[in-house]
């Protein structure tokens, strides 16, 4: 059923109140109690959305999100508590569409949910593969959000390979800050913010940029930063 919606929340009175008021703005909600089933039925394909709260018994929403994520981009709206910005923070880097803290007005869920279907609503229609990205030793894949380095696999979180598709996709050429900022963390530059710097940095090392070894992604002082082609990489390790 096109029209389903998958609630996954331990709180069965809340569940049973978005059943009723979804179900008056056309959507059939299923509701399930705990993470391990939730992820299942998650991953079943029968649902246009999952809401997911990120307090649940055993298994929270954290790792239910991030192993949907492996197998699956059905929208997610991430259910969190109110004034908890790491977990709205967290949620959104795993992979999150979306998240509205408890308690919550049901109108807005409504309409956030409908904002999320809004944006994805093309991707019901078959679509052609994203293309593979290869710069030098690095391979990734947009398709399945995996990264490669000389053939090897490397962990990274959402917000780390948005960052490193963005620098991949403008190899040779500077891209700043600013437009890292706008991109990645979706949120306006501001020039005391040095989150954008924290995260390249944190990708250098994944991908082995050391004193000594050559480098991927380079700073361009007051600018931005570049991932270096092969050619521009040899030349730098020549000087």
């Amino acid at each position: 059923m096109m029209d389903r919606i998958l609630v996954i929340d331990d709180d069965v009175e809340l569940c049973s109140l978005l059943a009723e008021y979804l179900g008056a703005e056309g959507f059939t909600v299923e509701s399930v109690h705990d993470g391990e089933n939730g992820l299942e039925r998650a991953l079943s394909g029968d649902h246009l959305l999952v809401v997911l709260d990120v307090m649940l018994p055993g298994m929270n929403g954290f790792e239910v999100l991030r192993r949907i994520r492996e197998m699956s981009r059905a929208p997610v709206l991430l259910l969190t508590a109110r004034g908890e910005d790491v977990d709205r923070i967290v949620g959104l880097e795993i992979g999150a569409d979306d998240y509205l803290p408890k308690p919550f007005n049901p109108r807005e869920l409504v309409a956030r949910i409908r904002a999320i279907l809004r944006r994805t609503k093309n991707g019901e229609q078959p679509a052609a593969q994203p293309e593979m990205l290869r710069v030098g030793d690095i391979e990734l894949d947009p398709a399945t959000r995996t990264v490669r380095h000389a053939g090897d696999p490397v962990e990274l979180t959402s917000v780390e390979f948005n960052l490193l598709e963005v620098l991949l996709r403008e190899a040779g050429r500077v891209v700043t800050r600013e437009r890292l900022v706008n991109a990645v963390l979706s949120r306006k530059f501001s020039p005391f913010d040095r989150s954008i710097d924290m995260h390249v940095s944190k990708v250098r090392k994944k991908l082995g940029d050391s004193e000594g070894a050559p480098e991927h992604i380079k700073t361009i002082r007051g600018v931005g930063y570049i991932f270096a082609r092969p050619r521009e990489k040899a030349r730098s390790d020549a000087r």
